[in-house]
């Protein structure tokens, strides 16, 4: 009896998870489709054929890393308080709330710019980030398309310094940080990926903009530039920054994938003759 409870209470989790999406699928929709409408960099609708496959990239994608990233960075968060003098932790716990969440936020983004580029130097690493970058056409869904693989070893990037710092942890008062980081990231990445012929001026010094990073998903050598999520200042400092007044001509690799969601989900697991 003790065990269908638990059956029940996780399902119901797992549906008020899978509603809580279809909102916010819905309130996306509402912004980006009239946006990618009035100011389209590129016309058509060559993003219907893909639409399904990222639509099945946005559930998985919002459910799977969570679950997956509990116990890792749980461990991580208990190296932390052995490996670190414990003075660390706790003149970054006595900060107020606003500096902790800019500092986690800095942080954050150095983890996930090594995370990200990283994922195009190492070759088994490429296998599942490419799935990201087989998409021919950006519109704000192909920020959610991309292998679960890949979506968690980046995110390992970005928060584990934070578990090991003491500035998140396993218990909901230490979610904070995390949280912030996570959903920050993930609401810019809608922006950044839309279809949005947009040029912001100095503000392309500041933060990511679709400009900035369409480039990072152009078919050329410029796909290793740009890693940034939010902050250009980190491919400024490490050298791979790179935005010209144009934009690029095509998007994707060189290999293609296979256009179905399950065949792009175990497409990077089998042997292939080259990655890149």
């Amino acid at each position: 009896m003790q065990l269908l409870h638990s059956l029940q209470a996780h399902l119901t989790g797992f549906g008020v998870d899978v509603f809580r999406l279809c909102i916010w699928l819905v309130l996306l929709a509402v912004v980006f489709v009239p946006l990618e409408r009035l100011f389209a960099l590129r016309s058509g609708k060559r993003w219907q054929r893909d639409a399904l496959t990222d639509l099945g990239y946005y559930f998985i994608n919002s459910l799977a890393p969570a679950m997956v990233l509990g116990l890792p960075l749980s461990v991580v968060a208990v190296a932390g308080r052995h490996l670190l003098p414990a003075a660390v932790p706790a003149a970054l716990g006595a900060l107020p709330l606003a500096a902790k969440l800019v500092l986690a936020f800095v942080i954050g983004e150095v983890g996930f710019y090594w995370g990200h580029r990283l994922s195009h130097q190492i070759p088994l690493l490429w296998r599942f980030h490419a799935v990201h970058h087989s998409a021919e056409h950006l519109y704000f869904l192909t920020n959610t398309r991309g292998h679960p693989v890949d979506m968690i070893v980046t995110r390992l990037f970005g928060l584990t310094p934070l578990y090991l710092l003491g500035l998140a942890g396993p218990s909901a008062q230490g979610a904070g940080a995390p949280v912030f980081v996570i959903l920050t990231g993930t609401v810019w990445g809608f922006v950044i990926h839309a279809n949005l012929r947009w040029r912001c001026g100095p503000l392309e010094w500041l933060v990511a903009t679709p400009a900035f990073h369409h480039w990072h998903h152009s078919r050329t050598d410029h796909i290793n530039h740009n890693y940034a999520a939010m902050l250009p200042l980190m491919d400024r400092l490490f050298g791979t920054w790179y935005l010209p007044r144009h934009l690029p001509a095509e998007y994707g690799i060189d290999t293609p994938l296979p256009s179905s969601l399950g065949a792009q989900l175990v497409a990077p697991l089998l042997p292939a003759p080259q990655d890149r």
